[in-house]
This record gives structure tokens, C-alpha cells and sequence, in this order.
């Protein structure tokens, strides 16, 4: 019997030539759904089901949250908006603040796409589908951080204000970070710094690392919770599950933040879902059981 192994070997490397000289696969975007997920090679991956959030769930945060809505308005009705980057404590509303927007405004024209940080270098091939589109982009970058060198860091820069190529004016880019900077902070960097004259000249490295946070148009910083604060929301998600904010409630919750060492409207949130589980299973609550 005759090997046809060479053959089909050669018909392969042949096919996969062909292959190459064919044009890309049509990829156009469902622009129907409310949110995309920008994935490599070149996808725009449709999100339909989105958890719902509601912007009057963000509590403690109503000057971030009404600056951030407003700024949105204003973007949406065509007029000018600047970009917005969220900057602070861990579980405090950030990423919620940007997925609550959609929730109020995807029937207004709001679409949200998704990019990670690793995946900014793409940018001028994700914005070119979006000229002269209706729809009203929002590209959202969450907990975003840059090393040093990070190809990413100058494709946004670029972005933001600094490239020849003209950004949308249907596209703004909202980004989550813990770092007020967005890169990683160096005691070196201000040992580096010089006083001519009586004034303070930052190094060079430190201004480096403000010039990428400047060109966000809109800043926002958000704060730890105080314990009342923290409780007031506890009640809140307690009261959405049909729970009372008992004595008993109150304690475990100081608890079950203390063991996590944050006092967040996240931790708030896992702990109203863990109570509402433990007394609607029957489990003896009374003393933090």
C-alpha cells in the first residue's frame, strides 16, 4: 500500500500558504450588545448579559459617582467630555462606577468595551471601527498598572493626547487603577529630585511616571471606608436581601471585615450575601455562629 504520507504533508504546507494569501475573515462587530471584550487576534467578543449595577447602590461615593455620571451625560449628548481615570482602595466602587453607567445608559447609545492592560498596545486597531459610528464608546481598562518599558504604557499615552492620529470623537477611555500614577512608585525617584532656586524640580522619572496620569481630563480619588460608613452599607445590601440589620449582623460584620483587614463596599456586599445564606439555611446566628 503506498504511503501517502509525504503527499498529504506537501497538500498541508500547500494550504496553509493559500491560507495566507486569502483575505482576514469579516469580524464585524454586533454593535447591538451592550459591551465587547477586545481580544487578540483582532476580535471584538459581543457580552450581552451584563451585571446589572445601579448607580444609587454606590454609596459614599456620591461625588465620584455624580462627577463620573455627568462627565458621561455630557459625552453622551455629543458635547465635550474628558477622560476619566479612577484611582484608590481596593473594592471601594471603582469598577462597579464605570459597569453601573452602562446599566443606565446602554439604551442611550452607551456601549462599553473592555481592554486589558496588556492588550493597550492595540489601541489605534480598536478605535478604527469606531469612526462615525452612532453608538457612544467607553474603552475601560480595569486595575491598570504599567511596569517600566511596558509598550502598552505609550500606546495609551499616545491615545490620551500626543498622537498625530485623530482619536474618535465618539470614544473616551475610562481606567481603574490603585496606583495614583499608574506605575509603580521608587524611593529613588524623589531622592533624584533637586531644589534650584528654593523650588522643588522633580526628577525625571517622576515626571514621567505624572505625565501619563495627567492626561486624564478627569481624576478622581477614592478612600477607604470608616467603620459607619462601611456598616451603612452592609445595612443597604442587607436590606436588598430582605435582612434586617440585627445586633448580631452588625457584630459579624466587623468581624468578617476585620479578618480581611478592609472596610469596602465589596467586603460589605460578601458579607450581606454570606449572612442572608447562613439564616436563610437555619444556621445559628445569634452569637456569630
Amino acid at each position: 500500500m503506498t504511503d501517502l504520507t509525504p503527499f498529504l504533508d506537501r497538500l498541508n504546507h500547500l494550504l496553509d500558504r493559500a491560507e495566507r494569501l486569502l483575505p482576514p475573515a469579516s469580524n464585524e462587530p454586533n454593535w447591538s450588545a451592550p459591551a465587547h471584550r477586545w481580544r487578540r487576534p483582532g476580535r471584538f467578543v459581543p457580552v450581552h448579559r451584563i451585571a446589572h449595577i445601579d448607580l444609587d447602590d454606590l454609596l459614599h461615593v456620591e461625588r465620584q459617582r455624580n462627577e463620573v455620571e455627568r462627565n458621561t451625560r455630557q459625552f453622551l449628548a455629543g458635547l465635550p467630555a474628558n477622560n476619566v481615570l479612577l484611582c484608590g482602595s481596593r473594592g471601594t466602587g471603582k469598577s462597579s462606577l464605570v459597569r453601573a453607567l452602562l446599566t443606565r445608559y446602554a439604551d442611550d447609545g452607551l456601549r462599553l468595551i473592555e481592554v486589558e492592560g496588556h492588550d493597550l498596545v492595540d489601541l489605534p486597531a480598536i478605535v478604527e471601527p469606531l469612526f462615525g459610528r452612532p453608538e457612544r464608546f467607553i474603552l475601560y481598562s480595569d486595575d491598570l498598572s504599567f511596569d517600566a518599558g511596558d509598550p502598552g504604557y505609550k500606546a495609551l499615552k499616545a491615545m490620551l493626547d500626543g498622537s498625530i492620529a485623530a482619536t474618535p470623537e465618539n470614544v473616551l477611555i475610562y481606567a481603574t487603577s490603585n496606583r495614583r500614577h499608574l506605575m509603580p512608585e521608587q524611593m529613588r525617584d524623589n531622592l533624584e529630585s533637586k531644589l534650584v532656586d528654593g523650588e522643588i524640580h522633580p526628577s525625571e522619572a517622576v515626571e514621567e511616571k505624572i505625565s501619563l496620569s495627567e492626561r486624564f481630563g478627569l481624576w478622581l480619588s477614592f478612600y477607604p471606608f470608616t467603620q459607619d460608613q462601611y456598616l451603612a452599607v452592609v445595612e443597604h445590601w442587607l436590606a436588598r436581601l430582605d435582612q434586617p440589620m440585627t445586633e448580631a449582623a452588625r457584630l459579624e460584620a466587623i468581624r468578617y471585615a476585620t479578618q480581611r483587614g478592609s472596610r469596602s463596599g465589596r467586603v460589605a456586599a460578601q458579607f450581606a450575601r454570606d449572612w442572608n445564606g447562613r439564616v436563610r439555611m437555619g444556621i445559628d446566628v445569634s452569637a456569630g455562629g
